[in-house]
């Protein structure tokens, strides 16, 4: 009968440590999802974005051919 309240005890706190790291699991899973929902909301809007300033670049340079093909003098 001596030993029953300090296994209790200890059973208590194996019980409690055990629900600590569940709980900093579950912290660490959801974080990790967060970051993973970011990025795939980020990474299709960057690519556009750099597509569109890749086709504004390529516009504007054939106006200025164009604009300079159109004021060079023909031979």
């Amino acid at each position: 009968m001596a030993n029953e309240p300090t296994n209790d005890f200890s059973g208590a706190f194996s019980d409690l440590l055990n629900a600590a790291g569940k709980l900093a699991q579950q912290q660490v899973d959801m974080v990790s999802s967060g970051v993973q929902a970011a990025v795939s909301i980020v990474e299709p809007l960057t690519k556009t974005a750099l597509e569109l300033a890749g086709s504004a670049a390529n516009t504007a340079t054939q106006m200025l051919q164009n604009l300079t093909s159109a004021i060079t003098p023909k031979k």
